[in-house]
């Protein structure tokens, strides 16, 4: 029988979920990067917020030791192996005072803070549920929504607020639709910092609204107001209504190893370390001896770096009349544009005219626009460097300290 098909072009379609998702935040400043790199020009690029500096030697030498167990090169524990899980535990207890032991408390290992925050939609959303989004915000909340079928919903970010949020302005129906919430700080990209009165807040309400807090705690140790790192679970009561994420990338340089653990409610997690064995079979054993070292480790000393370069950023676009907002936490800086001007059309003239790389901060949501972020991942000497450039650059027919002060596009 002859194949009526034969030659026939099949194209099969993505599914409607996936062309709901907002565009690559990064793709077209990389554009923008390639072709200054084709014109000569040497980049600085204070963009995509990857450390710069190496990990730990004493974690990289725990790692090779522990790549050579033979047992350990097998399938992982999906929840974590349990002396991750101890470390996971210890690392609560010392940083935050938070003793999981006998207090309903549970932990679980994930391939980094992006694969958990990314499935708890997946988890505990029905379709049309309703999921608190902050904007600006990491752009993976938003898409993890839609990915699961749920409804996402801005919760905005305002200056006005310290980029805290409000929930209590949120409209009666958005808060009676709201299954979760998802929160960041110290926040990307604003860098703002919560006190522990408004996290208690933030409790009082998930608790009586009946919404799950996710808790994106991948800065909690990078902050410069003086006080020490928080985390949700403090708050008495939070561990019925919240899943908390610690990420290993910032705290120890560790963005490429991919580890990483939750920790909320024995029942929240069980559920959460349940759904993920149908989707992945957990992070390399021997990765997680690493991690555990390091979590058992002291963190001191890894953020003075930070703090240096933080402070010559800020105080160079101070002077030339920049409007940096005076937020206290992660390895972002985060800027105010003059007028109406549009972040990305900013961006790109900052790439071209000076070599320049900045994210725009219309990449983290709607509320971002108007707005630049500078990620504190270059040396000093290349901070002082791009000071000198922006202090020398024409943008839109003005000097670029008097443009600032014109606000004109």
């Amino acid at each position: 029988m002859k194949d009526r098909n034969k030659g026939r072009r099949v194209v099969i379609s993505a599914s409607q979920r996936l062309s709901m998702l907002p565009p690559y935040l990064f793709a077209e400043i990389d554009r923008q990067k390639e072709a200054a790199k084709q014109k000569g020009l040497e980049l600085i690029d204070f963009g995509v917020g990857d450390p710069d500096r190496p990990t730990p030697e004493y974690v990289v030498e725990a790692a090779r030791e522990a790549v050579a167990v033979p047992s350990y090169h097998r399938y992982p524990k999906g929840e974590g192996s349990d002396f991750f899980k101890e470390a996971a535990r210890y690392w609560m207890k010392k940083q935050f005072g938070v003793d999981t032991a006998g207090n309903g408390i549970s932990v679980g290992a994930v391939i980094g803070t992006k694969e958990g925050l990314a499935h708890v939609p997946v988890f505990f959303c029905n379709a049309g549920d309703v999921v608190l989004v902050p904007n600006p915000g990491y752009p993976v909340y938003r898409g993890s929504a839609i990915l699961a079928g749920a409804v996402p919903v801005d919760l905005p970010l305002l200056r006005e607020n310290g980029f805290a949020p409000d929930l209590d302005s949120l409209a009666p129906e958005v808060v009676s639709g709201a299954r979760m919430v998802f929160l960041n700080y110290p926040n990307n990209p604003t860098g703002a910092v919560l006190t522990m009165e408004r996290m208690e807040r933030i409790v009082e309400w998930a608790r009586r609204e009946d919404v799950l807090i996710v808790s994106d705690n991948s800065y909690s140790h990078i902050r410069f107001d003086g006080r020490p790192p928080a985390s949700f679970l403090q708050v008495p009561g939070a561990a019925d209504v919240c899943l908390e994420f610690h990420s290993l990338s910032k705290t120890f340089n560790m963005t490429g190893w991919r580890v990483g653990f939750v920790a909320g409610g024995d029942n929240l997690v069980s559920i959460f370390n349940g759904a993920k064995e149908n989707i992945d079979s957990g992070v390399f054993t021997a990765v997680q001896k690493a991690a555990a070292v390091a979590l058992k480790s002291d963190v001191t000393g890894f953020f003075d770096v930070y703090a240096g370069r933080r402070k010559v950023l800020v105080e160079g676009l101070k002077g030339l009349d920049w409007d940096v907002c005076d937020t206290q936490g992660t390895i972002f800086v985060w800027v105010k544009l003059p007028g109406d001007t549009r972040a990305m059309t900013f961006a790109r003239k900052l790439i071209s005219h000076a070599g320049i790389v900045v994210t725009p901060g219309s990449g983290f949501g709607s509320y971002g626009e108007g707005y630049v972020r500078f990620a504190l991942t270059v040396p000093e000497e290349d901070i002082h460097k791009a000071v000198g450039r922006l202090q020398q650059m024409e943008l839109f027919g003005h000097r670029l300290k008097t443009w600032l002060k014109k606000g004109t596009r």
